[in-house]
C-alpha cells in the first residue's frame, strides 16, 4: 500500500467482502453516526447479505473496531519500516512523524468515526485498541529517546512527553483539517514535523 492511501473505499466500488463492508460502514457511520446505523444498511450498501457480514464480522461493534484497527496496523507497519532504516535518528523521526500526518489526513473519516464513538465498543476492544496505540506511541518514543542518548534532541524533556505533545496534535486534526482547504496532508506533515524537530533541537 502506498503511503497514505486510503485504506476504506465507499463501500460500491468492487473489492473483497470485507473491504466493501468496511467502506459502506464507514461511509454510513460518517453520515449517520454508529449509532442510527442498522446492520441491514450496511450490508445493503456493501452489496452482501448479512450472512456474508457475519462471517468477516460478528457485530457492527467489530466494523467499528476495524474501521480504525487497520488504519493503525498500517501507521505501525510504516513506523516499524522507518525505525529499521539505515539512517541518522533525526531522518527517521522526521521521516515517522510526517507519515503519521499523511495517513491520518489520508484516512480521516476512519480516525474520525472512531474516536467519536470508541465508547461505545465493549471494554475488551477498547482496552485492544488502547494497547495497540501505546505500542505505536512506545515505539516512536523509543526513536526519541535514541536521539536524546545519542545528543542529537535535548534530554531535558522526557521523550515519552515529547510523544504525548506531538501526538495531542495529531489526534486534533479530525477537528480543524479540511481536504478542500489550503493545505494538503503534505504541507501538514512537512509543517507539524518541521515544528516537531525544531522543538526537539538541543539548546545551545
Amino acid at each position: 500500500m502506498a503511503r497514505g492511501q486510503r485504506t476504506a473505499g465507499n463501500g460500491t466500488d468492487g473489492g473483497s467482502v470485507p473491504e466493501r463492508l468496511l467502506g459502506a460502514a464507514t461511509r454510513l457511520f460518517a453520515e449517520r453516526g454508529f449509532e442510527s446505523t442498522s446492520v441491514q444498511e450496511i450490508v445493503v450498501a456493501a452489496g452482501v447479505t448479512k450472512g456474508a457480514m457475519y462471517h468477516y464480522f460478528g457485530s457492527k461493534d467489530d466494523l467499528l473496531y476495524e474501521v480504525y484497527a487497520r488504519v493503525l496496523r498500517m501507521q505501525t507497519e510504516h513506523l516499524q519500516q522507518i525505525a529499521g532504516r539505515e539512517e541518522p535518528v533525526a531522518e527517521r523521526v522526521r521521516a515517522a512523524a510526517a507519515d503519521v500526518i499523511v495517513t491520518s489526513v489520508a484516512n480521516l473519516d476512519d480516525t474520525v468515526i472512531f474516536f467519536r464513538s470508541m465508547h461505545q465498543l465493549g471494554e475488551t476492544k477498547q482496552k485492544t485498541v488502547r494497547a495497540e496505540r501505546r505500542r505505536y506511541h512506545e515505539l516512536f518514543r523509543d526513536l526519541v529517546q535514541q536521539g536524546q542518548s545519542e545528543g542529537v534532541f535535548r534530554d531535558d524533556v522526557p521523550a515519552d512527553l515529547v510523544v504525548d505533545y506531538f501526538f495531542g496534535s495529531v489526534h486534533h486534526l479530525g477537528t480543524w483539517y479540511r481536504k478542500d482547504g489550503p493545505l494538503s496532508g503534505e504541507d501538514v506533515a512537512r509543517h507539524f514535523s518541521d515544528m516537531l524537530m525544531t522543538s526537539l533541537r538541543p539548546r545551545s
